[in-house]
């Protein structure tokens, strides 16, 4: 990729000359669709990121959110107040790398969204990973997937910080691009609390961590490409190698920098390297830099200007840091064995670079970070799926749905990662959401804050219908931590995308930012921040537009009900049944229709979507209450399959007319599953809000009847954890 004829006449009209190599280079990935959101930026305003509770919106590494300060005996939607503890959310893509390197490409994206988090002056508390790949039954998304998660788990584990969510879908359209989203949250408070906008000229930059070399170059144009048949090994020398020990390092290096007050702003070195961060850093803060690149500390001999401003190399910050204060960030690098480099200061002039006696940089730095121009793409609206629905039978359904690789168990995956270090962690990966204790709010009159959070999208959903299908993704999330009893907080968005110059693409991810902004708002969780990743294109086609979605939620102490049911108490579910009832069911977007090759219109969300969520989280926490479970991938089906254990079962008669086939396979989101020893209470809670319908009664046996029309599927728990157990038994 290289500086296009418009964008080159753009600068020199801006310059009054020609630009330098290294100049050209920097706009080249500074103004990439990666850097500059140049296609999707026109949209981002759809989202709603306001609210009280939010500190620091979108546009820095992360976003800052404030913890309400419950009071004992509150519920999770008190209109509780801001408390001192915040906590922070980012969220980016991986993708092109980690189709090239598996392993380096997904760890990399680990170890910048912790960076990310850094640079606020956070310490990372949680991970979630959101893993999209072609079909299970191809040997090269296995492999995929294998490296993937190797990378992840070697990353995350290394570094101490816990992955506890996240989700995992196969689709026949990410086999030429897959996608690997990582969220990260992080603890601070307003005394500790770091921008990336430079505060003052004459402080010092400060370039801190691992040590430069030529790995990464380009990465940033390079994800702003459709990936061609010989990317695996022409685009190589463009992924990051990444060395999570030193990144281990960073994190209590920078945790000691900011203890001590060192730090006026910061940026993590990642797309476009330090040209890219050293000059976002000084635009933001409307000032200018003056750098001197063989002050660069590095790993590899006779780079060129050009290698070290665009490479990127990981594990690498850049400060800010008042000339009285040099020395003392130097003694904390050596402490930690860590590099630290001056490498200019903060000025009120251009962002100006020098080399071996020559300016190879003298441009504006406010024109090389948002001067790029915005694309005016045409557009078209995607076409409503028709109903061409399977004949299927429906036992044989049920054991093809149960165990179809993007519903079966995800435990292979999860029981790589650790979860349990830091010991915050109180609901594990494979439930609906996390949950976090948060205990730094904890005190007298406080209960603490357990801090809930779910991850992920639905790629069939979008692909049958993106706008509908997105606004399902943000319901899906936020009833996954209603279900722990948690109040939605914030989001932050990783939008997916192929290439925009196609107007179907670009129509489909319209719909999805469309989708996600309005439910969102529906559902007042404000949209702090988030990433754009488009270009994701092969020689396959496009991949489902696909809008991840990292949900975060709150709720007074740290206990929630179970996703597996007891040996006793009643089941209800609740939402619709059957989507509409027999003549309007819907089973677009399903897994039961992916299996079969039907297709179908997307079923309609409920009305009062919010209340819903916040009924659901009030029940969740009732005393009756003993499980609770999301209803939405695989419907009905799956999530009866997942709650049944070797000691507990249950007993499910569908209501008389109602097609069985609807109601156990269509994935209308915001519904679930509650087992209560209350009904009536159940009942109270929902009135007005979502029909309640009983289920059935939970057995000793491990058993799961269900009920259907004239049919009786009946299986237990050891034949379910079989089907489930396809990823385990396919890659151990």
């Amino acid at each position: 990729m290289s500086l296009s004829d418009p964008d080159r006449d753009l600068v020199v009209e801006e310059l009054g000359r020609e630009p330098t190599p290294a100049e050209a280079a920097l706009f080249e990935n500074l103004w990439s669709e990666h850097c500059a959101y140049r296609s999707s930026r026109p949209l981002l305003g759809a989202f709603d990121s306001e609210d009280d509770r939010v500190v620091v919106g979108p546009g820095d590494d992360a976003a800052v959110v404030a913890l309400p300060e419950y009071a004992a005996g509150d519920s999770a939607d008190a209109d509780a107040p801001n408390g001192e503890t915040y906590v922070t959310m980012g969220i980016e893509s991986h993708n092109h790398p980690s189709y090239v390197d598996p392993f380096d490409g997904a760890a990399t994206g680990v170890g910048g969204i912790v960076r990310d988090t850094l640079s606020m002056g956070a310490y990372p508390i949680a991970l979630t990973d959101s893993l999209y790949f072609g079909d299970f039954d191809r040997e090269h998304s296995r492999y995929l997937l294998e490296g993937v998660v190797e990378g992840i788990s070697h990353y995350g584990n290394c570094i101490g910080v816990p992955t506890v969510g996240g989700s995992v879908d196969f689709h026949e359209d990410y086999e030429g691009n897959p996608l690997v989203n990582v969220a990260c949250v992080g603890l601070v408070d307003d005394d500790r609390l770091v921008t990336a906008v430079a505060q003052e000229a004459g402080n010092k930059l400060v370039l801190f961590g691992n040590s430069t070399g030529r790995d990464g170059l380009g990465g940033a144009s390079f994800a702003s490409e459709d990936l061609d048949e010989d990317a695996e090994t022409e685009d190589r020398p463009a992924v990051q190698v990444g060395d999570p020990y030193a990144e281990k390092l960073l994190i209590e290096a920078n945790e000691e920098l900011i203890d001590e007050g060192l730090i006026e702003s910061a940026r993590d070195l990642g797309a476009a390297g330090l040209g890219g961060a050293s000059s976002e850093l000084v635009a933001k803060g409307g000032l200018g830099a003056d750098i001197e690149l063989s002050e660069v500390h590095e790993r590899e001999p006779n780079m060129t200007a050009l290698e070290y401003l665009l490479a990127e190399s990981q594990e690498r910050m850049c400060y800010e840091v008042r000339p009285e204060n040099v020395d003392r960030v130097a003694e904390i690098a050596e402490k930690f064995e860590l590099g630290c480099s001056v490498i200019g200061e903060v000025t009120e002039g251009n962002y100006t670079c020098r080399f071996e006696g020559e300016t190879v940089v003298d441009v504006d730095a406010e024109f090389l970070g948002e001067g790029a121009p915005m694309n005016d793409l045409p557009h078209e609206e995607p076409a409503e799926q028709e109903r061409d629905l399977p004949d299927a039978e429906l036992a044989e359904a049920f054991k093809t749905v149960v165990s179809a690789p993007s519903t079966a168990s995800k435990r292979w995956v999860y029981r790589q990662y650790d979860h349990e270090v830091g010991v915050r962690t109180s609901v594990a990966p494979g439930d609906d959401a996390a949950v976090m204790a948060i205990r730094e709010a904890e005190n007298e009159e406080s209960p603490g804050v357990g801090l809930a959070l779910s991850a992920g999208a639905a790629p069939n959903w979008t692909d049958a219908a993106p706008y509908e299908g997105a606004r399902a993704v943000a319901l899906e999330n936020a009833t996954n931590l209603a279900a722990k009893g948690a109040a939605p907080l914030a989001a932050v968005d990783c939008l997916n995308g192929g290439n925009p110059e196609k107007p179907d693409v670009y129509g489909g991810f319209k719909g999805i930012v469309d989708g996600l902004a309005d439910m969102c708002s529906e559902l007042d969780v404000p949209v702090v921040g988030g990433n754009v990743s488009l270009y994701n294109d092969s020689q396959h086609g496009p991949i489902p537009p696909t809008p991840t979605l990292a949900m975060t939620g709150t709720k007074p102490g740290y206990d929630a009900p179970p996703l597996s049911v007891e040996a006793e108490g009643e089941l209800l579910l609740v939402g619709d049944l059957a989507a509409g009832g027999d003549a309007d069911a819907r089973l677009g977007g399903s897994e039961f229709l992916a299996q079969f090759d039907g297709t179908d219109r997307f079923p309609e969300l409920p009305d009062a979507p919010g209340a819903v969520v916040s009924a659901l989280a009030r029940v969740a926490d009732q005393d009756a209450t003993l499980a609770v479970h999301d209803v939405s991938h695989g419907g009905l089906a799956v999530s009866l399959a997942e709650m049944v254990t070797d000691d507990a079962g249950l007993n499910v008669t569908l209501p008389d007319g109602v097609d069985p086939t609807a109601a156990l396979f269509h994935e209308q989101p915001g519904r679930a599953l509650v087992q209560t020893s209350d009904a009536e209470a159940v009942e109270a809670a929902f009135e007005g809000v979502a029909p309640v319908a009983h289920l059935g009664t939970a057995t000793d046996d491990g058993r799961l009847s269900i009920a259907a029309g004239e049919t009786t599927i009946v299986t237990d728990a050891d034949a379910i954890g079989d089907w489930r157990a396809v990823i385990e038994r396919e890659l151990d």
